[in-house]
């Protein structure tokens, strides 16, 4: 019992840090300090922005000062989130190997946690490709996604530690719970692709009006533009290199997928909730709470004018959407419910 307290104590504070870590990337791309310190690891050939900024009080040092002015306060912002992540992979390292160690306990599984830690790995590299490849939208959109992948999996990990297994009970009506739930999270990881998609390519505010876009129902739209995967050979990405026509292409597909997502997801919810399982109506009740918080945020994103909180608020909706979703797809489970 004190391995499982440890290893779920572990686990939790990785899950939250992750959580932080996501939210702390949306802000970093919604403040344009992606690029606040252009090299990586570290900032200015140093490991922390105050130490590039006393470096660069030489001007005999203008070697990168030169490439891209060097700005303090996006420079902290962007070290902030490299050092937590930093600290999160730590993290993941610890419990992949508390898991591999207690492995005959069976406390969880280690594959589990193994694939946790391949994951985070993979999510560095493209951390270290969206600051050398200079915000390339398709690199930034994996950065998101892969980060996604690893809170999902740390907190079904969590899951698996909070919760004895039980025997497999057939249940009324569970097949279909259980695949309207799986469909509806597919559907959900397409839509924050797009929704990351959107955000790679500063395509937010091409629609700065709701339910119409530009005073229009379907204005002028680029859709091979606002999908093409590849951008041309820009300097850098910041603000975005696509056509207005492309973005308002990408920012109607969000839309679009956003009605799609969230009648997707009311549906699993509220079959699900007809499930006797206080766990399983646990579940489907916070993503009933989770969609309706992010449709609030993001409606009221567009009708206040995009400010930089409640953007930052509707990126971790999205997160916590997902975690529900996720939540939901675990109660389900045969030997769980």
């Amino acid at each position: 019992m004190r391995h499982t307290a440890l290893l779920r104590t572990v686990t939790l504070i990785a899950c939250s840090l992750c959580l932080l870590v996501v939210v702390l990337g949306a802000y970093v791309r919604l403040t344009a300090a992606g690029l606040g310190c252009p090299d990586w690891p570290g900032c200015y050939g140093h490991l922390s922005p105050s130490g590039a900024a006393a470096d660069l009080q030489d001007r005999a040092n203008t070697t990168l000062a030169s490439a891209r002015p060097f700005e303090l306060g996006k420079a902290w912002r962007e070290m902030l989130h490299r050092y937590a992540a930093s600290t999160l992979v730590a993290l993941i390292a610890c419990v992949a190997a508390l898991t591999w160690l207690w492995r005959r306990e069976r406390i969880a599984p280690p594959a589990l946690a193994l694939a946790v830690l391949g994951i985070v790995l993979v999510q560095g590299i493209f951390g270290m490709l969206t600051v050398t490849w200079r915000l390339y939208p398709l690199i930034v959109t994996l950065h998101l996604l892969f980060g996604l992948t690893t809170l999902s999996l740390l907190w079904w990990l969590l899951l698996e530690l909070s919760r004895p297994r039980a025997a497999a009970i057939p249940r009324p009506g569970a097949a279909l719970a259980r695949a309207l739930a799986g469909i509806g999270l597919l559907i959900l990881i397409l839509q924050i692709a797009l929704g990351g998609w959107t955000s790679s390519n500063y395509a937010a505010i091409a629609c700065p009006d709701l339910p119409t876009c530009q005073g229009s129902w379907w204005p002028p739209a680029d859709f091979r533009a606002a999908y093409a995967l590849q951008h041309g050979a820009a300097l850098d990405y910041e603000g975005g290199a696509l056509s207005a026509p492309a973005r308002v292409a990408i920012h109607l597909t969000h839309r679009i997928g956003a009605m799609v997502a969230s009648a997707a997801l009311l549906l699993a919810a509220l079959i699900a909730w007809l499930q006797p399982q206080r766990y399983v109506r646990r579940a489907a009740l916070a993503v009933l709470l989770m969609l309706a918080l992010q449709l609030t945020l993001g409606v009221s994103m567009v009708l206040r004018g995009f400010p930089l909180w409640l953007a930052t608020a509707h990126n971790a909706g999205a997160a916590l959407l997902l975690l529900a979703t996720v939540w939901l797809n675990y109660s389900l489970q045969p030997d769980r419910a």
